[in-house]
């Protein structure tokens, strides 16, 4: 099969071997995956990760074969793979904490392996070509099972792969760890893939004021035709003094930060009101830190929260529902396409701000 193989810090279309599925595992034909900021920073060499490697993680496609014990899914199927592939078995998973997976940290994102300690990728001469979640940028992806969900024939295959990120990460911040309430008032600091999600996902769960931040015009524009009931360019603006002013002084209840760049997390710091909570979801590089005024954070109570994706086995289904029902809408944020040839193309475009909303790489 054709795949796109990082090395040496490179992009380039390779043949691989054709991958197996094991026990518990799905063997998905790709329709398309999703262009993400994080593919970006293992690609620069931000966030450490073994080489070679097939990148992407967010994947739409049809069922091509089923392991042994895999009663989910049939051939032929239409599905969609988030990019959090929870064991099923470790602690955090016990509990329902797909997000906090330790083997999915352990052996996925650390050593691009899945469950048994082995890749399913490989060049024609057998070496090893590790997995980034399921390995998306190929023709074929195998995939466990846990992460494996079918996708209705109402929905579009090749937009809905940004489903398992791009909205997957969206609900996990708005609805898990902002705990969002009907009424309170927003700020999404980057509103690109990540961040229009956020946005549409506050105005579904009944968010009052939607401030969207950016430093594109463009990108602000298509965040208020979303949802956002007011913008604000940071590159023109200082944006937190900006949202004190929509806000009657206040600050808002939750400030998202979706680009994982210290300046931005500061500002979503320094926008919410006393006692309200910043969650941050953007991905940084290796050793990134942020200062914070310890002070504020001690007196006003403001609270500081990580959200990595959202938990796979009981929010995925609700992912897809929102996408059924038509409050999220994949082809409103999907922007532009590609064909796997032009992968470097992509992450190139993305590095450059070129991409409102999401791109993504399609095979069909």
């Amino acid at each position: 099969m054709k795949a796109v193989v990082l090395d040496g810090g490179r992009l380039s279309v390779e043949e691989l071997m054709k991958p197996v599925p094991k026990e518990d595992e799905v063997l998905v034909k790709v329709a398309a995956c999703g262009v993400c900021h994080t593919d970006l920073h293992v690609m620069e060499g931000d966030v450490a990760f073994p080489s070679p490697a097939v990148l992407g993680h967010e994947i739409s496609g049809l069922v091509e074969e089923v392991g042994v014990n895999v009663k989910s899914v049939k051939k032929g199927d239409r599905v969609v793979s988030p990019f959090i592939i929870p064991c099923g078995y470790c602690r955090f998973c016990r509990q329902g904490l797909d997000d906090m997976c330790e083997n999915f940290f352990k052996l996925n994102r650390l050593q691009g392996k899945l469950y048994d300690g082995n890749t399913r990728l490989f060049r024609r001469d057998g070496t090893p070509v590790w997995m980034y979640s399921m390995g998306g940028l190929a023709e074929y992806a195998v995939v466990p099972s846990t992460s494996v969900f079918r996708l209705p024939e109402s929905l579009d295959l090749q937009t809905s792969c940004i489903l398992g990120c791009a909205v997957f990460t969206a609900y996990g911040a708005v609805v898990n760890q902002a705990e969002l309430k009907q009424g309170e008032n927003v700020a999404v600091v980057a509103v690109g893939g990540v961040g229009m999600n956020i946005l549409q996902i506050c105005k579904h769960v009944g968010a009052s004021k939607i401030i969207a931040v950016d430093v594109s015009e463009e990108k602000l524009t298509k965040a208020k035709e979303l949802a956002a009931t007011h913008t604000i360019n940071s590159a023109v603006s200082k944006a937190a003094d900006e949202i004190f002013r929509i806000t009657n002084g206040e600050g808002v209840d939750v400030a998202f930060e979706a680009l994982g760049r210290p300046e931005t997390i500061q500002t979503a710091f320094n926008s919410v009101r006393d006692g309200g909570r910043a969650v941050v979801v953007g991905i940084a590089g290796q050793k990134k830190t942020v200062e914070i005024d310890i002070t504020r954070l001690v007196r006003r109570s403001i609270r500081i929260l990580g959200s990595y994706g959202a938990r796979t086995r009981r929010d995925m289904p609700e992912v897809i529902r929102l996408a059924e029902r038509g409050i999220i809408d994949p082809g409103r944020i999907v922007s532009k396409s590609y064909r796997l040839e032009q992968a470097a193309d992509a992450y190139s475009d993305l590095k450059e701000g070129k991409i409102v909303g999401r791109a993504v790489i399609t095979f069909s």
